[in-house]
């Protein structure tokens, strides 16, 4: 039997307290804790920002010196960070890389994605949506993500393999992690890969 689905379970609940806008903040937090992704200074493209936690914990990290810019198709409320920017559009549009575009003088240090597809119960189907969503983040990476950089991107276990192999032919290292905070049942887990090797150019 699946475990009960609560909202507002014990983390949702340490998230509120702690000021954040989603129980997804203390994944990142304690990503960020083992893996050191987010650093005083850096630049930060954040792919599949709303309602806004993650954008909370990569903005105290980077600090005043660093920039943030979230791209989701749901408007994000405004957030107390002068060092954060928005943009509205679908991740897997034209429109959104002509917008972090815009927005970026150079290139960011981390790329990091929380996207999830919306499920349709059909497992074929469900794995090609969220295998399309990584590839997505890839492109981002080899449009905005500089050399050395860092990925953080949301996994479930029927596309994990591919996924983490098409990392891994543009990373130096792909580790994997399941966040303490992660709700009993679920099927996600995260890879971290460092080390980025831009290629000498790219498409979209």
């Amino acid at each position: 039997m699946a475990p009960r689905y609560e909202p507002k379970d014990a983390a949702y609940r340490a998230a509120s307290i702690a000021g954040f806008r989603s129980r997804a903040a203390l994944k990142l937090r304690e990503l960020d804790a083992k893996f050191g992704l987010l650093r005083p200074g850096a630049r930060v493209l954040d792919l599949g920002c709303w309602p806004g936690g993650w954008l909370q914990v990569a903005a105290r990290a980077v600090g005043p010196g660093g920039l943030v810019v979230g791209v989701d198709r749901e408007p994000v409320e405004a957030l107390d960070f002068d060092n954060v920017k928005t943009i509205v559009a679908d991740v897997s549009s034209q429109e959104a890389l002509r917008a972090v575009e815009a927005l970026l003088t150079k290139p960011v240090h981390v790329v990091l994605s929380d996207l999830a597809p919306k499920l349709t119960g059909v497992r074929d189907v469900d794995r090609a949506r969220h295998a399309a969503l990584c590839e997505c983040v890839i492109v981002y990476c080899e449009r905005f993500l500089d050399s050395g950089g860092r990925c953080l991107v949301k996994l479930f276990s029927d596309s994990e393999a591919d996924i983490t192999e098409l990392l891994r032919a543009r990373f130096a290292k792909v580790s994997k992690h399941r966040p303490g905070t992660t709700r009993k049942g679920s099927s996600e887990i995260y890879a971290v890969a460092s080390g980025y090797a831009r290629p000498t150019s790219s498409g979209c």
